[in-house]
């Protein structure tokens, strides 16, 4: 089991990055990135300050990785925030979707999945053409454990599987009690329509072999 999406004190989560990925270990991950939300006022503050996270790699089983979610950026900023980002030493790129629950600026999902990132979190009503665009550039788009976020698992999952796109479920993790097991993980990809064996098939998804570290 892998989470590519959780917060940490340096955003809005309640946990130090540390025991985020220690709680994290112990439910079982096999890898845990931490997501800070950023824009262009904070990006280079968050980024330098989980780039320690090196210091643990050698002491516990879990793959840490830093990385950053792009948070209500506008539109046509996006693709050069994510460039930014990866410059400053992001591994990975997430992108904070059109989620049903949040004034989101419509348009993000299309400029997201046309700029470089890894995925686009909790993408509300996607369509299946801007599913097509995952696909086409590798992005993927998330299933998530997040209360309200989580509203459109179904039609995600559904337009995902359509379009051909990849997906991935995460957390979204701000609180301790955000934090999942592998059963729970696997009765929310249930609960998004998937099938035993799809449900399975994505929660024992490994880190490694997935282009989505570059």
């Amino acid at each position: 089991m892998i989470d590519l999406h959780t917060h940490s004190i340096f955003s809005d989560g309640e946990l130090l990055p540390t025991e985020l990925i220690r709680r994290a270990m112990v439910n079982g991950c096999e890898a845990v990135a931490i997501t800070d939300h950023v824009d262009a006022t904070n990006l280079e503050h968050v980024v330098s300050c989980l780039k320690d996270l090196s210091y643990i790699r050698d002491e516990w089983d879990i793959r840490a990785l830093v990385g950053v979610e792009l948070t209500h950026v506008p539109p046509g900023k996006i693709d050069a925030l994510a460039r930014r980002a990866r410059g400053l030493g992001a591994e990975l790129v997430v992108v904070h979707g059109e989620t049903t629950v949040e004034p989101v600026p419509e348009g993000t999902n299309r400029a997201a999945l046309l700029a470089d990132i890894d995925i686009l979190a909790h993408p509300g009503l996607i369509s299946i053409e801007e599913a097509e665009l995952a696909r086409e550039n590798g992005v993927y788009l998330e299933i998530t454990a997040r209360c309200g976020h989580n509203r459109t698992n179904g039609h995600v999952a559904r337009t995902a599987k359509d379009a051909g796109a990849n997906l991935i479920l995460n957390t979204d993790a701000h609180s301790p009690d955000d934090l999942i097991t592998e059963r729970t993980a696997l009765t929310i990809a249930r609960g998004a329509g998937m099938s035993e064996s799809e449900a399975r098939a994505l929660v024992s998804k490994p880190l490694r072999g997935m282009k989505i570290i570059k």
